[in-house]
Parts: C-alpha cells; structure tokens; sequence
C-alpha cells in the first residue's frame, strides 16, 4: 500500500556551466570584434632587406595625405598659421619640397585668397609628422578655409 519515497536524481549542474562558459565566450568574442570593427588585419612583415621596390611611379597627392589640420592666427591677428598632421601613405618613396595651396574663403562663398608655399620637411615612406608654417596675410572676412597637397618630390631611399 505504501510504497517506498523515492530519492531524487542529483541534478547535475554541469550543464548549467557549459552554458554560463559558452555565453562568456561568446560575449568575449562579441567584444573583440566590435572594438576591432569586426576587420583582420594581417601583419606586416619587418624586412632587413630595405624599402620595397617601386611599384609604380610616384603620385604626392594621393600618398601624402592630411590627416588633420588647424588654422589659427598669429600673435597680431594678421596672419596665418597652420599647424598639420602628415601622412606619407607611399611604403616606397621619400616626398620632400611638399608644394601646398591654402584658400580662404568668404561667408559668401568667395574666394578672399589663395596662396601657394612649400613645406621645409621631407617625408618617408609610411611616417607621419606634424607640420607649423605661417602662411600669408590673413584675409579679413574669412569664414573658411582649406589646404590640399598639390605635388612633391619623389626619390627612393637609399638601401
């Protein structure tokens, strides 16, 4: 009539941890490729053996790139002075007498001025610098203003 209680089966917690470690992995690697936008990047190579062979001919305005820049007035207010970060994007020629050309422009749109000058440093392959230069006579009515690389010197470093 009575029948004997049966015991319960441990439960095995196992399972519970295979799941908690799987979220935790997947999380992690969620993470990794957010923070890394999600791209591989292959590592480059160190080679002793110098720069690489040139691959085509130079082209300053599509290797040398300003990855940032600011213009500022001098000390009287009458001229200009930029300050530029400098990216040489070339893993084969060294770029010197950088030619630029600064615009500054009206609240209407116009043209105030455009100078033309060169930059004093030279760039190697793959560096980055920062440039300071005054520029000209700061243009009154100025409400912006550019600059772009127009050409450059090529050479190919010695091995």
């Amino acid at each position: 009539m009575f029948e004997a209680p049966q015991q319960k089966e441990k439960s095995s917690q196992t399972g519970m941890y295979i799941g908690i470690v799987i979220v935790i992995v997947l999380v992690g690697v969620g993470v990794f490729f957010y923070t890394n936008g999600g791209t591989k990047t292959a590592a480059t190579p160190a080679s002793s053996s110098g720069p690489a062979a040139a691959s085509g001919p130079a082209n300053p305005t599509a290797d040398l790139r300003i990855t940032s820049m600011k213009m500022e007035k001098d000390a009287t207010g009458t001229t200009a002075v930029w300050l530029i970060d400098l990216r040489n994007r070339s893993n084969t020629y060294n770029y010197s007498h950088i030619a630029y050309e600064t615009t500054y422009i009206g609240a209407d749109a116009t043209t105030l001025a455009v100078n033309h000058g060169e930059l004093k440093d030279a760039i190697g392959p793959g560096e980055e610098q920062n440039e300071t230069f005054r520029d000209t006579a700061f243009p009154n009515g100025t409400a912006g203003y550019r600059i772009k690389i127009t050409g450059a010197t090529a050479t190919v470093p010695q091995q």
